[in-house]
């Protein structure tokens, strides 16, 4: 079984391939997740499609789950991706998160929300930006105001006078009225 660990070792820069099963094998029980951060560069961790968890998930790494999820997942500083098989009933809080399976629950990110094309989310969605590809499903409200806290309000507050300006504009049909007296 170890020898599948060693298939995604040439996805790494090949400088030893010799030396790097080897460290695969030594380390590989105590460590499984440390030389995975070493393959890809950064912090990733997977929760698998037989893992269910009930209660509070919170971290500081990357994180796929491919699993069941009920309870709240906050990941403010990394990304979440719920993978084709992901099935979550939570209220979940992250920098980005990916839907490529079920979300039944409000997704808050502070950078981006991106609903795959099977992907589904029966929630609120709070982001910056938000993708919702074709063949995705939606059930919720959007708000995207969050991305400059202060940059955006104060954008939309000026464009709202502008339309007040122009409602002045048709005050002067009045003046025909003016006319007719």
């Amino acid at each position: 079984m170890w020898k599948r660990d060693e298939s995604p070792k040439p996805a790494t820069p090949a400088p030893a391939p010799a030396p790097a099963p080897t460290q695969a094998h030594t380390p590989a029980v105590p460590v499984s997740g440390g030389d995975f951060r070493r393959e890809t560069g950064r912090d990733n961790v997977n929760i698998g499609k037989s893992v269910f968890i009930k209660g509070e998930l919170s971290g500081s790494e990357d994180l796929t789950i491919e699993g069941h999820v009920e309870g709240r997942i906050e990941l403010k500083e990394n990304t979440l991706t719920i993978g084709p098989n992901g099935k979550i009933r939570a209220e979940v809080f992250a920098k980005s998160v990916i839907v490529l399976g079920e979300v039944t629950g409000n997704v808050t990110a502070s950078e981006k929300v991106d609903i795959r094309d099977n992907g589904s989310v029966d929630g609120d969605v709070t982001a910056p930006r938000v993708a919702i590809a074709e063949g995705a499903h939606f059930r919720g409200a959007i708000d995207m105001q969050r991305a400059g806290q202060g940059t955006k309000p104060k954008a939309a507050a000026a464009p709202a006078p502008a339309p007040a300006a122009a409602a002045p504009t048709p005050a002067p049909a009045p003046a025909p009225v003016k006319a007719g007296a």
